[in-house]
């Protein structure tokens, strides 16, 4: 593909609104998980949750869109000057001629489950204030992105699990080499809702401790919420030093519903095919944001497809142990991790993980330190074997 500008990029999460929470927290090797206390939930588990959600207020003209996502979604575009970015862009390019491409898991689900408490005790029905399509729906975080930056372009909502929002990276990309646009937000949104935490528990994926990925401890997840945003644009006059985002590989391994194929096999194909696309060997690699998502299986096969394309030369961390799983919002929040990575030159750790586990042959990065790095590669992998593989670079 023609590499784009990586021409701004955020990301809230557990650790604090922005990337100076991020950054430091990632240099620092700190944590931003906690004791589960959300809403009514009872179970021993650990969150990752983003402070001062439910006091956000959404503009009047955007009530229709009021739901905990969308609250969490104008936090991550207002914060790092983004929101400022984005309309600069619209100025130059056209506001027809800007995209939204939003990746979400599980949307605003919890406006659903408020509303279900609320129901006509006779007739079931939901409370006529419901509004399921400005809210739940898995298009409303595109459609409330767009009209909060009052866009014209293509909007589209990808919901893929975990893999969410790194396929919007994918499809921004074709949409611009179309011609259809010449720039798009790209990011994803998720946040907490009662049928996520209870859903993984039920999985028995959900870990009692802080989640300690690659770690031969491991037992399971520690899911959080986040909302990342990327601005990309055509890179016909990037300069020296600016960042890029130089490639994507997809794969579809549909080994199981809910467990990775053994040997990482549909990883692998979307690892290959993501250096294939920015026309890189496994040798230009600087480092890998690994999917990590602490589970016994997930990480084993993970390590097994990386391993197998890189060897143990390319050092690679999951970060998951800091931000929680992010689940739909995951992939966005790693590439700005990427993207933090390759600014700040930093070899980011893997808060919670004690020891790497020795079954799994990687460069397994514990603690941050500084590195020279022009290359990443961001993997996220969803349910069902819905795969993607990043790779963002430095200009040369």
């Amino acid at each position: 593909m023609t590499p784009l500008l990586l021409s701004s990029f955020t990301a809230t999460t557990c650790l604090g609104r922005g990337l100076s929470a991020l950054g430091a927290a990632l240099h620092g090797g700190h944590s931003g998980l906690r004791p589960c206390a959300f809403e009514t939930v009872d179970l021993p588990t650990w969150l990752g949750e983003v402070e001062g959600v439910d006091a956000q207020q959404l503009p009047a003209a955007l009530a229709r869109y009021d739901c905990r996502n969308n609250r969490l979604a104008l936090i991550g575009l207002e914060a790092d000057g983004f929101a400022e970015r984005v309309r600069e862009a619209a100025a130059r390019h056209g506001r027809d001629r800007v995209g939204v491409f939003v990746g979400t898991s599980t949307a605003g689900i919890l406006q659903t489950e408020l509303a279900y408490r609320e129901r006509d005790p006779i007739s079931g029905a939901l409370p006529a204030a419901f509004d399921y399509r400005n809210t739940h729906n898995s298009f409303s975080q595109a459609a409330f992105t767009r009209d909060y930056f009052e866009l014209e372009g293509i909007a589209m909502a990808i919901s893929t699990a975990c893999s969410s929002s790194a396929k919007v990276f994918a499809a921004a990309t074709r949409q611009i080499a179309l011609g259809n646009i010449d720039a798009a937000v790209v990011g994803g949104v998720d946040s907490l809702c009662l049928t996520t935490l209870y859903g993984f528990a039920s999985l028995q994926l959900t870990s009692a401790q802080p989640c300690r990925p690659f770690d031969p401890a491991r037992d399971g997840i520690s899911i959080g919420e986040a909302a990342a945003f990327a601005l990309l644009e055509r890179a016909d006059d990037a300069a020296a030093g600016d960042l890029l985002f130089l490639g994507s590989g997809e794969s579809s391994d549909a080994y199981h519903m809910s467990s990775p194929h053994p040997e990482g096999l549909g990883a692998r194909l979307a690892m290959q095919a993501a250096l294939r696309s920015a026309a890189l060997t496994a040798d230009d690699i600087d480092y890998i944001n690994l999917h990590g998502t602490a589970t016994p299986a997930n990480d084993a096969a993970e390590g097994k497809a990386v391993a197998a394309l890189f060897g143990d030369r390319v050092p690679c961390s999951s970060t998951k142990g800091a931000t929680g799983h992010t689940l739909g919002a995951a992939g966005a929040v790693e590439a700005a991790i990427c993207a933090l990575a390759l600014r700040d030159g930093l070899l980011p750790g893997s808060p919670g993980t004690v020891t790497a586990d020795p079954a799994t042959a990687l460069q397994y990065v514990l603690n941050a330190r500084p590195a020279r790095l022009r290359h990443a590669l961001s993997n996220s992998f969803g349910f069902g074997g819905s795969n993607c593989s990043l790779i963002f670079g430095v200009a040369p």
